[in-house]
């Protein structure tokens, strides 16, 4: 039984990029964990409780058979959902991807929860991957026009113009966040869509 609080709660859920793993570098040499979550409370300065469920490496039908304990459970107001780059990894297609993304959006809406969509990022190093990220971005872009849930667009938000490349201010290792990277997604989901909580 989660306790009740007079203030909404926020479940970012995902993966690593909802964990906020950074890979090393040689100035910081450990593993860092800096998840947009914690930004994004800073920003709404105790307007409204966050909790982070993300788990490295996890496959977007993962997340579903979770959703219901780590999510519904909880009576979150809202719901930020951020997950299939591990999927475009294995070569999953893109709208296997969606038909998971959806299912959890609407496990959410049906719940009374308000699901909210984060675009996945581009990469760089890999450039033939670029296409398929933007596959299923449209897809889940298209989605939430079509259900007027929130969509915020991590990938323009993080891509170089003019490569559709991961912009490297925002990424260290090519497929993760750096804190700049995270605190921009915070900032982002701020802006449109939880200013006014």
């Amino acid at each position: 039984m989660v306790p009740s609080s007079p203030f909404p709660l926020i479940v970012c859920f995902g993966d690593s990029l909802t964990a906020g793993f950074q890979s090393p570098t040689p100035g910081c040499p450990d593993f860092l964990e800096t998840p947009y979550g914690r930004y994004l409370e800073e920003r709404l300065r105790g307007r409204a409780r966050v909790h982070v469920s993300g788990i490295c490496g996890e496959l977007v039908a993962e997340m579903v058979r979770r959703f219901e304990r780590d999510v519904l459970a909880r009576r979150p107001a809202w719901t930020v959902v951020l997950g299939g780059t591990n999927d475009l990894g294995w070569e999953r297609r893109p709208s296997e991807i969606m038909r998971h993304l959806a299912a959890m959006y609407e496990l959410a809406a049906a719940a009374g929860v308000r699901p909210v969509a984060v675009t996945v990022p581009s990469i760089r190093g890999f450039d033939d991957h670029i296409p398929r990220r933007l596959d299923l971005n449209r897809l889940i872009a298209g989605y939430c026009a079509g259900h007027a849930f929130p969509c915020v667009d991590l990938f323009a938000a993080t891509a170089e113009a003019e490569t559709g490349r991961l912009a490297e201010p925002y990424s260290n290792d090519g497929l993760h966040l750096t804190t700049a990277g995270y605190e921009l997604l915070a900032r982002l989901l701020y802006e449109q869509v939880f200013k006014d909580l």
